[in-house]
């Protein structure tokens, strides 16, 4: 990311939970330990199935006596709904505030030069009222401010940004395995903790039970995790959901994400796989892209 670039992401939604009971509610449902998230620290987390496969995944912010749930707007009807589900008796709120914020995105160093800031995952101050932290997923993802819409502009000038295409944004985090286009093909499909969430700051393995906990922590207690999510550069064809992955006559994955920004689902443990072969599907050849965080 270019010093002084800023992304307005259009395709995150915002979703506002407040009430008596809100923070006892998403610490009963989300796989990350809601008590760290205060006005200097927010935290990504997941809301998974009662299996512990994927459902939906947020970054969660403190804002005012409430949070913000900063999700992928294609899924916040689906996930407004999830909550309501769990909502039962519970003193809580839900609002979309999408028409009112907007989420825009600014390099790591630009957050770093502004005072008050600590280079930790999460790390979050306030800006003309405004909240801007440090992507609780990866540092080298940059800074996300959640601001009102008619705010943006004036708080760009001050800053001194000029606006970048978000496109450039999204091949940067696919570059580096965080998906964040395209999400809800993944739902149902595979585990929580398959979609590297541990690696990503997405789940506290301390904390109380969650939906999806038990098979959550059994995977990972009994390294039982054999499968992972990993970005793919398509070198020649095309691809579509669902179609397996091979390197000659055997299976390694399926692709899972068939978007501008594509994944698959690997089978990592097995001794033949490597991440500089050229792999196949039925309609194209493709190319594993190693993430930095992976061992």
């Amino acid at each position: 990311m270019n010093l002084n670039d800023i992304y307005t992401l259009e395709e995150r939604g915002i979703i506002y939970i407040n009430g008596a009971d809100a923070k006892e509610f998403l610490q009963n449902i989300v796989t990350n330990d809601v008590e760290k998230i205060t006005d200097n620290s927010s935290v990504f987390s997941s809301l998974l199935t009662p299996q512990g496969k994927y459902l939906f995944d947020f970054i969660i912010v403190k804002h005012k006596n409430g949070f913000f749930l900063d999700c992928e707007k294609s899924q916040l009807l689906d996930l407004f709904k999830k909550l309501n589900v769990y909502k039962l008796r519970s003193k809580v709120e839900f609002l979309d505030l999408s028409n009112e914020f907007v989420v825009a995105v600014l390099s790591r160093d630009k957050f770093l030069s502004l005072e008050n800031t600590l280079d930790i995952e999460g790390h979050t101050i306030k800006f003309r009222e405004d909240t801007l932290f440090l992507d609780p997923r990866n540092k080298r993802l940059g800074a996300r401010l959640i601001i009102n819409l008619e705010k943006l502009y004036l708080s760009i000038k001050k800053l001194n940004l000029k606006p970048n295409e978000s496109s450039e944004y999204y091949k940067f985090s696919h570059q580096l395995g965080i998906p964040q286009i395209g999400c809800s093909k993944l739902q149902d499909k595979i585990f929580g903790i398959e979609c590297n969430f541990d690696e990503l700051n997405g789940i506290d393995f301390k904390k109380g039970c969650y939906v999806g906990q038990e098979n959550t922590a059994r995977i990972k207690l009994k390294n039982k995790l054999s499968k992972r999510l990993i970005a793919i550069n398509i070198i020649k064809g095309n691809i579509k959901k669902n179609q397996d992955i091979f390197l000659t006559n055997e299976k390694f994955g399926k692709i899972i994400i068939d978007t501008e920004y594509p994944f698959g689902v690997f089978k990592i443990n097995n001794k033949n796989f490597d991440f500089n072969k050229v792999y196949f599907t039925e309609t194209a050849e493709i190319k594993i892209i190693k993430p930095e965080w992976i061992n």
